[in-house]
Parts: structure tokens; C-alpha cells; sequence
């Protein structure tokens, strides 16, 4: 791959260019695509593939392949080979870079424990419509769960005995403790785990709870070391919710 920078083309390569001229995460460029093998690929993920793959191809930079493989129940190995078919078939290029947010379980549940231990999560029984209901609404804010107020012990022992496979599927999740007021409702205690008791693709039933999409997806990109997590507009207001874990984690 080249190393020189090229000339703007749209407004996320400009971007990339000034912060390589301010220095920014030292210069280097790491992207990637992270598809659901939940199905085949379409139009809107071989656009995916062609931007990030071409931004790290043109800024001399990396480009991973992570497959974000956090719910068992509709994901499989099938989806899995076709898209790595697919994408090679469109002259995407990951070299040794194939991830799985699966490759990270432990760690994320590592992770999850720190966050209870600080008192920045805890685990609820509130049923699912019921966290729909307590979280409000875009014009009406939310009110906080009655188990939010559990001890750091307590709910230590609650999510140690949820991954020990004790309790049934949808009986208790784990939430991070935002703010139940917040204008974004992805703040108003984001649920990070659920019990679901099913065979994953690559795990087998090592786990039966599974980390979501918003706790899996940025910290799997911290891991992997990815400078520009590239989205389209609908996860725009989710950015402030992966900054409030990178806070919290340190």
C-alpha cells in the first residue's frame, strides 16, 4: 500500500487527512467492516466494504474483517464463508486481520464485572417491556428501574450466577447506569447483557449470556486498535454512549 496521502475525494478523507497532519493516532489509518453473519451480503455492505477497504488501501493503512457474532440464534457458519467469499470476490484485503466479536467474550465480561464493581452497572429484573416502558420517551424522560439501587456485591453475585447459567432466558439483564433523563434515550441505562441460553457458531455453550451490539461493537473496536470507526447516520447518537464506556473504563 502506498503511504502518501491522497487527494480528498469526499469529506471523510478529508478528515482523515487532517488528522494525520495533526498527528492524530500517530498517523496510522485502521478500518473495518463488521458484518452480522445473520444473511448474505447486499448493496448497502459491498458499498461498506468498497469505502473501508479503500480509505485504509488509499491512506497506506489496515482493513479488518470482524464478524460481530453476538447473537447466537441467528448467525451461522453458512453466512459466515459466504461473506468472506463475497468480500474477497469485491478485492477486499484483511492479510491476517479476520476477527470475531466472539474472540473478545472474556474480555467484554471482564470488562462488565469492572463496570459493576465501580457502580456503574447493575442487574435488573425489570422484563423487557417493562425497560421499554421505564425508559420514556424522545419528548418524556425515563425513571430509573427499582433494582438499580442493588449493591456492588449483590450484583456481582446476581451477573456471576446470570453466566453460570441459573436463571432462565429474559429473566434478568445487565444495564449500565447512564442517565434515566438524558435527551438520548441510548443513555438511559443501555441493557449490555441478556441471558440466552442457545448454541453459539463458534463458542458451542461455553456462555449463555451474550454482550449487545452497543457494548460489544465499540469496545471491539478499542481492542483491534481501529482508528476510524466509519457508520452511517442512524448510530450517530450512539458515539455518546461509547465514549461514556471508554470513560468509565479507563
Amino acid at each position: 500500500m502506498t503511504t502518501d496521502s491522497p487527494s480528498p475525494t469526499d469529506f471523510i478523507r478529508r478528515m482523515i487527512i487532517e488528522d494525520n497532519e495533526s498527528g492524530r493516532f500517530g498517523g496510522r489509518v485502521q478500518t473495518r467492516f463488521p458484518p452480522e453473519p445473520n444473511g448474505y451480503l447486499h448493496i448497502g455492505h459491498a458499498k461498506s466494504i468498497n469505502l473501508n477497504y479503500g480509505i485504509a488501501r488509499d491512506f497506506g493503512g489496515k482493513f479488518n474483517l470482524r464478524f460481530d457474532d453476538t447473537n447466537p440464534t441467528k448467525e451461522e457458519e453458512e453466512y459466515v464463508q459466504s461473506i468472506i467469499e463475497d468480500a474477497r470476490w469485491l478485492g477486499a484485503d484483511w492479510e491476517d486481520r479476520l476477527f470475531f466479536a466472539s474472540d473478545y467474550f472474556d474480555q467484554l465480561y471482564a470488562w462488565a464485572l469492572q463496570l459493576i464493581e465501580q457502580g456503574q452497572a447493575y442487574v435488573d429484573d425489570l422484563s423487557a417491556e417493562e425497560i421499554r416502558e421505564y425508559r420514556g420517551t424522545l419528548t418524556e424522560p425515563g425513571k430509573e428501574s427499582p433494582y438499580r439501587n442493588r449493591s456492588v456485591e449483590e450484583n456481582l453475585d446476581l451477573f456471576k450466577r446470570m453466566k453460570d447459567g441459573e436463571f432462565p432466558d429474559g429473566s434478568r439483564v445487565l444495564r449500565a447506569k447512564g442517565d434515566m433523563a438524558s435527551g438520548n434515550i441510548n443513555m438511559r441505562d443501555p441493557v449490555l447483557y441478556r441471558i440466552l441460553h442457545a448454541t453459539h457458531h463458534r463458542t458451542g455453550d461455553k456462555w449463555c449470556i451474550y454482550p449487545m451490539y452497543d457494548w460489544a461493537h465499540g469496545q471491539s473496536d478499542s481492542i483491534e486498535g481501529i482508528t476510524h470507526s466509519i457508520c452511517t447516520l442512524e448510530f450517530e447518537d450512539h458515539r455518546p454512549l461509547y465514549d461514556w464506556f471508554v470513560e468509565k473504563l479507563g
